[in-house]
């Protein structure tokens, strides 16, 4: 019996195959109806949040955000914390609605509040405010990759922040932060407090407090765009308000303004390369030879 090697993705360790399996396997009475998942990624400095369904030839994006784009609408300032990836959520989830044309039928939860929002229609749940009695919600399965799905995690976040911008998505209030696994209750102002930047906001406060230079230091770009400790809430607030406004995203011009004057100069032949590094050579030869005489004449 051979070695089966394993799928590449495997074994750079980048996919989890049987979270994957479970995640685009769908009812074969759906009739091929695509299983949206919301993949939530984040590099060294961004939060990525896509819309994505599985085919035969691979997954396709329906639609993406990137916390990159938070400048645009007021945040330029932790973009990747769990503030910034609840802020990333909400947009995806504006933007894919208004895509798709169910931005004013499904609106979201306008007033952050930090609890888990769902309504039963004819024995279904569903994770919105209020079910249309024509059209359905957008319903997506979150897919965290290779996160641990610890209390208090951001990939949490983002699921919030699309949630409560009208999509629905199965969660509970178990992995916010606020949610105590030993005496099972839910803190909701505490979620509330992480969506809005406090814990930012109370970090700021302390390294005030105790370290003045380190403080200068490590919000140093916070303090750059004129924003303390105080000013966050608000921050957010216009930031969420800004977002619900215009979610759509503006396509990059096109580069045009290329440098066509420079050109390649001609690649030189053996000879003259030859002849090239021969007359750098003979440049050392008349200098060795001063440095000769001279030492001659000291001694």
């Amino acid at each position: 019996m051979g070695f089966q090697v394993k799928f590449r993705r495997r074994r750079e360790g980048r996919t989890d195959y049987r979270q994957r399996h479970k995640l685009i396997t769908q009812d074969k009475n759906k009739y091929q109806s695509p299983k949206y998942r919301l993949v939530v990624r984040f590099t060294n400095r961004y939060v990525i949040t896509q819309i994505i369904y599985a085919e035969v030839i691979g997954d396709k994006v329906l639609c993406q955000a990137s916390s990159a784009e938070l400048p645009k609408y007021g945040l330029k300032v932790g973009l990747k914390n769990y503030a910034a990836a609840y802020a990333t959520g909400l947009l995806l989830a504006r933007r894919l609605l208004k895509k798709i044309g169910l931005d004013e039928t499904y609106s979201g939860v306008e007033e952050v509040t930090g609890e888990v929002v769902s309504t039963e229609v004819n024995g279904r749940t569903y994770f919105v405010e209020e079910v249309d009695d024509e059209k359905r919600p957008f319903r997506a399965l979150l897919d965290v990759g290779i996160k641990n799905t610890t209390t208090g995690a951001k990939v949490f976040g983002a699921m919030k922040g699309a949630s409560d911008g009208g999509l629905d998505i199965p969660h509970s209030n178990k992995r916010f932060p606020g949610y105590s696994r030993d005496t099972k209750q839910f803190d909701a102002e505490m979620h509330k407090g992480r969506i809005m930047g406090e814990h930012v906001a109370d970090y700021m406060r302390e390294m005030e407090e105790d370290d003045e230079e380190n403080y200068q230091k490590h919000f140093a770009k916070y303090l750059e765009n004129d924003l303390e400790a105080d000013d966050l809430e608000e921050l957010y607030e216009k930031v969420h308000a800004a977002i619900r406004e215009d979610p759509v995203h503006v396509k990059a011009e096109k580069f045009t303004a290329i440098d066509k004057s420079f050109k390649k100069p001609v690649k030189k032949t053996y000879e003259q390369r030859k002849a090239d590094s021969q007359a750098k050579k003979d440049s050392f030869v008349p200098k060795a030879d001063d440095e000769e005489e001279e030492a001659e004449e000291e001694e």
